[in-house]
């Protein structure tokens, strides 16, 4: 969702020529497939084909393989994105090789270094010669790291391009079910239901957790319906601890959805209960009350501006705040600075101008 309208926007620059580089972390075929189809990305002109290992492993495989990539290629600079494990894995081999490092989503902080995506967030923003945030406060959290503002550029937030790209192409809820044959599971009739999505290590591999979770989940439905698109992560962990028998008796359970499916399913939502960072961003953007299923957010916008609430991962609270979510109706919230479908355009020409000097 990132890389779509960044490779466009690169594409028709006349000063820029991008090649892009699938690492293959994200290795699943029907999403990698789903999701390069359905948003246009090109395919990618090298596929390192990494697949999944510990972070450890997985680093370090990207940095191999990666390092030949660029020894070859030669570029005069490497743009990466995010905060998973391929975005600092390549930012140090850019770094090492002296290839300057282009960071898009820099200057997100949970403060939570126990998270592994603080780890990548906080070195790739320190190894980056060019930095492009999603919003103001993070050039704070920048400068406080000894970050010189002359590297930061303000642009706004890539994921959200997408969005408004893409949000009127995606299938209403009933057609993404009806897909899966659990279309009569969600009447037209009900009042509202609820969109959950599971995927980061603390909340799936940790099997206490998980349990909490899932039984959380359970009373949730009892309230109203549940759409459950699960991670193949997730579905592999519940397999192995027994648990999915358990949730799929009280939620709609479906495999993981490709992007305009989860963006149908999100738009007439009455609430999303997540742990991801781009659903907060999305749900912001769409005006739905959005659950941080997590104890922090590195995206203070979505709750300060936007329609996100965290909540943790203690039942008693998540349920709490699902009964206030149902009581009161939408958290109001407002679309944040240079969330306007245009933040590729803008890093496209700051990368052009920065090269040009």
């Amino acid at each position: 969702m990132k890389i779509a309208p960044i490779m466009a926007s690169f594409s028709r620059h006349p000063a820029l020529v991008p090649i892009l580089v699938h690492t293959g972390q994200h290795y699943d075929d029907a999403m990698k497939t789903s999701f390069f189809g359905q948003l246009g990305i090109p395919e990618p002109d090298v596929d390192l084909e990494v697949g999944s290992a510990s972070h450890a492993l997985q680093t370090a495989e990207i940095m191999k393989r990666f390092e030949p990539v660029l020894l070859e290629r030669q570029p005069d600079a490497v743009l990466v994105v995010g905060d998973v494990n391929s975005t600092i894995a390549c930012a140090l081999v850019a770094s090492k090789l002296d290839v300057p490092v282009c960071h898009v989503e820099a200057g997100l902080r949970s403060f939570d270094r126990r998270m592994p995506e603080e780890i990548n967030r906080v070195l790739t923003d320190q190894l980056s010669s060019l930095l492009f945030t999603t919003e103001r406060a993070a050039e704070d959290n920048l400068r406080r790291e000894g970050i010189d503002s002359g590297r930061i550029r303000f642009v706004g937030n890539v994921m959200i391009d997408t969005l408004v790209a893409q949000s009127k192409r995606a299938p209403d809820v009933f057609s993404v079910l009806e897909r899966y044959e659990v279309g009569r599971a969600l009447s037209a009739t009900d009042s509202g239901y609820a969109v959950v999505t599971l995927h980061r290590p603390s909340n799936v591999d940790d099997v206490k957790t998980l349990r909490s979770l899932i039984e959380c989940l359970g009373e949730v439905a009892e309230r109203l319906p549940v759409v459950f698109p699960v991670h193949p992560r997730t579905q592999a962990r519940l397999r192995e601890t027994s648990l999915i028998e358990e949730v799929s008796s009280r939620v709609i359970l479906i495999p993981a959805v490709g992007y305009l499916e989860m963006i149908g399913l999100m738009k007439t939502a009455s609430m999303v209960l997540t742990d991801s960072g781009g659903v907060q961003e999305e749900t912001t953007a769409l005006g739905i009350p959005c659950l941080t299923l997590r104890e922090n957010t590195e995206r203070p916008i979505t709750v300060e501006q936007g329609t996100n609430t965290v909540v943790g991962t203690s039942k008693e609270r998540i349920l709490a705040a699902v009964d206030q979510t149902l009581r009161a109706g939408e958290k109001r919230g407002r679309l944040p600075e240079l969330w306007d479908g245009h933040a590729a355009e803008r890093i496209a020409q700051h990368t052009a101008d920065w090269l040009g000097r």
